[in-house]
């Protein structure tokens, strides 16, 4: 793409900037500020409508005693067995019998502190899930919800 081609739509990040590599006029790589362009923005805006979703569908199974609340966290920050036993320094089967509601509310205080300190969330919000995604958002000039 030439450097004078680069779109300049206001997409996901706002006012922010990211840089991207263009061919300036000597025919040469450069670097360029974009605001980005409306079909990132398109792709970014379904990925976090699939998002949403799946936070209700746990949500829903967290409510009916399916899950324990870790679940909720671990979709909302979107985070898989594995990488959560990483974070906390415990097996990742561990981490799997505690996405279970009973085996979760068995817990000792020092797991569901390294589970919060991994959320940098405190153990009582751990505890819990809230009624509503903790995730901000603003619209872009198309009228797309745009988390922030």
């Amino acid at each position: 793409m030439l450097k004078k081609n680069v779109p300049q739509d206001v997409g996901l990040a706002g006012p922010m900037r990211e840089v991207i590599y263009a061919v300036g006029p000597d025919g040469e790589y450069e670097t360029v500020a974009s605001y980005g362009w409306e079909s990132k923005t398109v792709a970014l805006n379904q990925a976090w409508d699939l998002i949403l979703k799946e936070l209700e569908v746990v949500k829903t199974r967290v409510a009916a005693g399916e899950l324990s609340p870790l679940a909720w966290h671990m979709t909302r920050h979107q985070m898989q067995p594995a990488l959560l036993a990483k974070y906390v320094g415990i097996n990742r089967w561990r981490v799997k019998r505690h996405l279970k509601a009973g085996p979760f509310r068995r817990l000792k205080p020092s797991v569901l502190s390294r589970y919060a300190d991994a959320f940098g969330i405190p153990v009582a919000d751990l505890m819990t899930i809230p009624d509503a995604p903790d995730l901000e958002f603003t619209t872009n000039r198309n009228g797309h919800a745009n988390p922030i």
